[in-house]
């Protein structure tokens, strides 16, 4: 299965170590132009030298920050259904405060509660 992150550029070296290639992003139209260039296919003028990796991954992971920066993108994308599957992680400064976890999520929707 091929993987690409975006996020920090510490975690995008981070991954790099574990066989997973990257992309720093440092803002909303960074992200923007990336996510759109990966799942739609929409070239940009923000990236010279885009990422083959990118364009042909399964899974692309991300940071909550970078999530957040993408909005409704994300929404949209998730509900089509489509490949690459969308992964969320902290960035290295941790959790965002009241963001609430892939578990919390499923538990709520299942209505278990402990």
């Amino acid at each position: 299965m091929d993987y690409f992150f975006l996020g920090e550029e510490e975690l995008v070296i981070a991954f790099r170590f574990i066989g997973i290639h990257g992309m720093a992003i440092n803002s909303t139209e960074e992200a923007v132009a990336a996510f759109r260039q990966i799942t739609e296919g929409v070239q940009n003028n923000i990236f010279s030298d885009f990422p083959v990796e990118a364009v042909h991954c399964q899974v692309l992971i991300m940071t909550e920050e970078t999530a957040d920066r993408l909005g409704n993108y994300i929404t949209e994308w998730q509900l089509s259904g489509k490949y690459p599957l969308l992964v969320e992680i902290p960035a290295i400064t941790g959790k965002i405060s009241g963001r609430k976890t892939l578990v919390e999520l499923i538990r709520e929707a299942i209505g278990i509660h402990v």
